[in-house]
Formats: C-alpha cells, sequence, structure tokens
C-alpha cells in the first residue's frame, strides 16, 4: 500500500472503506472535521475502568504480543486463557484485512476484556519504514487514529513499530526520530507504551532466541537490578507468529508457568501501568 502525505487527515488508499474515505477525504485544516474524529475516538475509547490497586508487595509483568492478528494469534490467545493470565495485544488495523479471520481474532480480543487488553500498533506497521515514517509525523499520527477506529479500540493505548517509547501521565520519553509524534499522541490523550524487555525471536523462521527459562531469569535479573522503566514493573514485548508452532507455543507455555511459580509475580494488562492515562 502507498502512502501520502496530505496533512492531517488527508491519507488516502484503496483499502478505506466508504465510512472512512467520508471522513479522510475531508479539509485536512477543518477543525470541526478534527473534533468530530476525535469524539469518535473518545466514544471507541470507553471499556469500563476495572478497579485496580497496585500492591506495593508484588512485582508486576506486562506480557505483550505485537503485530497480530497473524498465525500465532489465537494460539497466544488460547494459552493465556488457559494459564489464567492477563496479556495485551497490541495489534495492526491492515492485518485484520489480510488474514480470513482477522476480524473475529480483534474482535475475540477486544471482548475479552478485562482477561485480555486489545490496543493499537499503527494501521499499517510504518510499512516496515520507519525512518520515513517517523519523520513525517502528522503522517504517523494519523495512521494511529485509523487504526484506533478500524480496530475499534476500546482504550486510548499505543505501541510505535519499531520503536520503544514512553507516553504516560507527565512523562514523554522517547528518541528525537520519535519525539514529534509521541507529543502529538500525548496532546491528543494517548498512552505509549514501550518494553523492558524483548523475548527476541529468528527474523527469518519467527521461532524464539531465548529459551523460556533464560526469559524468565533475564525478568528476574531486571527487577533485581531495577533495570525497569518504572520500578516494580516489567513489560516485555513478543510477537504472536512466534507461536505458531506447536513446539513454540509449549515455550510460551513454560514460560508462563515459570512466571506463576513466583508468588511476587502478577500478570497484568497494560492499562494498569502505572502512569497510563485514563
Amino acid at each position: 500500500m502507498t502512502m501520502g502525505i496530505l496533512g492531517f487527515f488527508g491519507f488516502i488508499s484503496c483499502n478505506n472503506t466508504p465510512k472512512e474515505s467520508a471522513f479522510l477525504g475531508k479539509d485536512p485544516t477543518a477543525d470541526s472535521a478534527k473534533k468530530a474524529y476525535f469524539a469518535k475516538i473518545g466514544a471507541i475509547a470507553n471499556a469500563p475502568e476495572q478497579p485496580f490497586v497496585a500492591d506495593s508487595n508484588k512485582l508486576y509483568v506486562y506480557l505483550t504480543f505485537d503485530d497480530g492478528p497473524q498465525p500465532g494469534s489465537v494460539n497466544c490467545y488460547n494459552i493465556c486463557k488457559a494459564e489464567g493470565i492477563k496479556a495485551t495485544f497490541f495489534m495492526v488495523g491492515l492485518h485484520q484485512l489480510k488474514k480470513r479471520d482477522g476480524k473475529q481474532i480483534v474482535g475475540m480480543i477486544r471482548n475479552s476484556y478485562p482477561q485480555f487488553l486489545l490496543a493499537n500498533h499503527s494501521y499499517d506497521h510504518a510499512n516496515e519504514k520507519y525512518k520515513y515514517f517517523y519523520q513525517h509525523p502528522d503522517m504517523a499520527f494519523e495512521t494511529f487514529l485509523r487504526a484506533q477506529d478500524s480496530l475499534q479500540v476500546p482504550k486510548k493505548i499505543i505501541r510505535l513499530p519499531g520503536n520503544s517509547a514512553w507516553v504516560l501521565q507527565n512523562q514523554v520519553k522517547s528518541s528525537h526520530l520519535v519525539s514529534a509524534v509521541t507529543h502529538q499522541l500525548d496532546s491528543a490523550g494517548f498512552s505509549v507504551i514501550g518494553w523492558d524487555l524483548e523475548w527476541n525471536f529468528n527474523h527469518k523462521n519467527a521461532r524464539p532466541i531465548q529459551t523460556p527459562e533464560k526469559l524468565a531469569a533475564q525478568v528476574d535479573s531486571a527487577f533485581s537490578k531495577h533495570n525497569e522503566h518504572t520500578r516494580k514493573n516489567i513489560v516485555i514485548l513478543s510477537h504472536d507468529r512466534m507461536f505458531q508452532r506447536s513446539a513454540d507455543s509449549a515455550s510460551l507455555v513454560l514460560f508462563i508457568q515459570i512466571l506463576k511459580k513466583n508468588p511476587k509475580y502478577v500478570l497484568e494488562t497494560v492499562d494498569h501501568y502505572p502512569g497510563a492515562k485514563k
């Protein structure tokens, strides 16, 4: 899909639905159009708040899966559900159209809150051209709004494609490359969630690199050495496609089971990360 820069809301493609095209084709300088769109996004982001009070004696782990819906998304969902743990799925708007059952998978995640949280990972994952994407922040910002709409994301929580940045209450932490779009997202009331640890994968076959035991040891070490972005909270980045094979799904099961053996660890969704905007 080819991206053009047509101003604040000028991103048009052949994949737009009639409803999307009707809005996105409006005068990008029209304040009324902007206000109407933000009102619409606000109406989507209305999942009921779950009572939550952090326990100061606990350590919080946020298991997150990126780039779905993809092969492996349903495996991740089923494993986490069977293990009774919470997880967050950062999904890509365009991917729900590329997968035959993509919209059903997105809906399944969305409707499983509070155990699972559907969050925003952009509309097109920057077309894998990250530098160009972030050097045009209005265009980048627009794709997050489009994903929020097309995926019907229930909360205003985003992860940037290919870049770890943080936007929380009274805090923006990002590299220079993504600074402009993170400040736009902050002004629009979004949280941006980065990560502390990554479950790395082989980019040729999408198979996990660390063993479950190694990754669990990295979690223990990050907590003990205070290498978290926020004390007592660790966000783990993984990708749905890593767990499409049965052997790799078994690794995810084992990793979760290792974490569950530590009575201090609590697995949560990122809407309960300290400082996430309500």
